[in-house]
C-alpha cells in the first residue's frame, strides 16, 4: 500500500514543482493576485523578520530598520524595474505601458541593490551610524529574500536556462520559449539553481554572524565591520556569474552579459573588502 501511495503522489509533486501552474494565484473579478507578487512579498517579510531578530540578539534598537524599511523596499523595486527597462529599451520604447506591469516579471536584482544602496547611504550618512555594521546585519536576510524571490520566476515561466534532459529539467510552455528553442520543451531551472545557492548562502552568513557577533555584541565585535558584507558580495556574485551563463534571457551590453559584468565587479569588491577591512568604531 505504501508503494502505491508513493507511486501516485511523487508524479504530482514532480509536476507541480517543475511545471508552473500559472502566474495568477487568485482572481476576484477584475482583480488578479499574482504569484510573483506573493513570492516577493513573502521574501521581504522573512528578510525583515530575520533582521529584527538579529538586532534584538545583538541588543540594538530596531528604529533604524523600521525607519528605512519602507523606503528600501520602494527604492529597491523601482531601481530593479528601471534597471531592467534601461537595458531592454528596444522593447519598452515600443510598448511603454508595459513598464508599469511589474507583475509580469522584469525586476533586476542588481538594480535593486544599487537603488537600495543609495537610499541606505543617505539614511546612514544623516544619522551618522555604522553603515558597514548594519549591512552585516541586513545582508543575510536580503540573500534569503533573493532566494525566495527567485520562485516568482518559476510562476512566470521566465529566467530559465538552455535546453536540458537532466532529471530536474523544467517544462516551459511553447509561448514562453525563445524562438531559437521553440522545439525544445525542457530547460535548466536556473531560478532553482540560484534559489538554492542564495538560501545556502543565507545559512552560511547567518551562522557566521552568530559566531562572530555573540549575543549583546552590538555593532562592534572582534572582527572588523564589513566582513559579512564582503562575504555576501563574494558568495552571491560567484554563483550568479556561472548560473547566468546558462540563462536564455540575459540583459546585454554589447557582447557582454550585464549580470556577469556586475557579478565580476562585486566579487572583486568583496575580495578587496575582505583583505583590506579595518575595525570600525561607530555610533550604534
Amino acid at each position: 500500500m505504501g508503494f502505491g501511495i508513493y507511486g501516485r503522489v511523487i508524479p504530482v509533486i514532480k509536476t507541480s514543482m517543475f511545471q508552473s501552474p500559472g502566474s495568477i494565484a487568485l482572481q476576484i473579478g477584475p482583480l488578479a493576485i499574482h504569484w510573483y507578487g506573493i513570492v516577493i512579498g513573502v521574501g521581504i517579510v522573512l528578510c525583515y523578520l530575520y533582521i529584527l531578530s538579529e538586532l534584538r540578539r545583538r541588543g540594538l534598537t530596531e528604529k533604524p530598520i523600521d525607519d528605512m524599511a519602507f523606503w528600501l523596499v520602494l527604492s529597491g523595486i523601482i531601481g530593479a524595474r528601471l534597471y531592467y527597462v534601461a537595458f531592454s529599451w528596444e522593447y519598452f520604447s515600443v510598448y511603454p505601458m508595459e513598464i508599469l506591469k511589474i507583475w509580469k516579471g522584469g525586476l533586476a536584482i542588481h538594480g535593486a541593490l544599487i537603488a537600495g544602496a543609495i537610499t541606505y547611504a543617505i539614511y546612514m550618512w544623516n544619522k551618522k551610524l555604522s553603515w558597514k555594521g548594519y549591512l552585516d546585519i541586513m545582508l543575510p536576510g536580503i540573500l534569503l529574500a533573493q532566494g525566495i524571490g527567485r520562485w516568482g520566476n518559476f510562476f512566470n515561466n521566465e529566467a530559465f536556462g538552455t535546453p536540458t534532459s537532466l532529471p530536474w529539467k523544467l517544462f516551459i510552455p511553447e509561448q514562453f520559449r525563445p524562438s531559437q528553442y521553440i522545439d525544445s520543451s525542457y530547460f535548466h531551472p536556473t531560478f532553482l539553481y540560484e534559489s538554492l545557492w542564495d538560501i545556502a548562502g543565507f545559512i552560511l552568513l547567518a551562522v557566521l554572524s552568530r559566531k562572530w557577533f555573540p549575543k549583546g555584541a552590538g555593532i562592534n565585535a572582534k572582527i572588523p565591520n564589513g566582513s559579512i558584507m564582503a562575504l555576501y558580495f563574494i558568495w552571491y556574485s560567484f554563483g550568479r556569474f556561472f548560473i547566468e551563463s546558462l540563462r536564455t534571457d540575459s540583459l546585454y551590453l554589447g557582447p557582454l552579459r550585464i549580470a556577469q559584468l556586475m557579478s565580476a565587479t562585486l566579487f572583486c569588491m568583496g575580495i578587496f573588502l575582505l583583505v583590506f577591512r579595518r575595525p570600525s568604531k561607530s555610533k550604534q
